[in-house]
């Protein structure tokens, strides 16, 4: 069954982070916008479909390290790029498939230590982490795959 979350947001930052889905597809749609996606919970498919149409914005994904990126079908009808920097570190992990059109945008991909770095530095972090204190627990934005 395919279950789709769809994302647009217009000159705001839009987070979705830790636990947040189980969707396999996504359409997200930003203009003049920042947008982070949180794909590194256990409950997101192994196999994932992302169709993006970006104006004058920034997609940054947060992906597990073997997390593998299929950006061959993103048109870029002006500057951008797909900024993969650190690559899969070859150990397998989800097939994450790229598609649509990304006009003066980027994809930025953090994996690792980088991706824990970008959630806790989030509103979202220091609400779950208050949280968490309370009900005497771990939090789960820095590390969704946390029990």
């Amino acid at each position: 069954m395919t279950t789709t979350e769809r994302i647009t947001t217009n000159g705001t930052v839009t987070k979705r982070l830790g636990k947040w889905t189980d969707a396999d597809t996504f359409d997200v749609r930003g203009q003049d916008a920042g947008i982070v996606l949180d794909l590194r919970a256990p409950e997101v498919p192994q196999d994932v479909r992302i169709t993006v149409n970006l104006r004058h914005s920034t997609l940054k994904l947060l992906v597990g390290d073997g997390d593998v990126l299929d950006g061959g079908d993103i048109t870029w009808p002006a500057k951008g790029r797909l900024k993969d920097t650190q690559g899969p570190d070859g150990k397998g992990g989800r097939r994450i498939h790229l598609y649509g059109t990304a006009a003066d945008s980027e994809i930025r991909v953090h994996r690792g230590g980088v991706a824990v770095v970008s959630a806790m530095l989030s509103r979202e972090y220091l609400n779950d982490a208050r949280q968490a204190l309370k009900e005497h627990r771990h939090t789960t934005v820095d590390d969704p795959s946390r029990a």
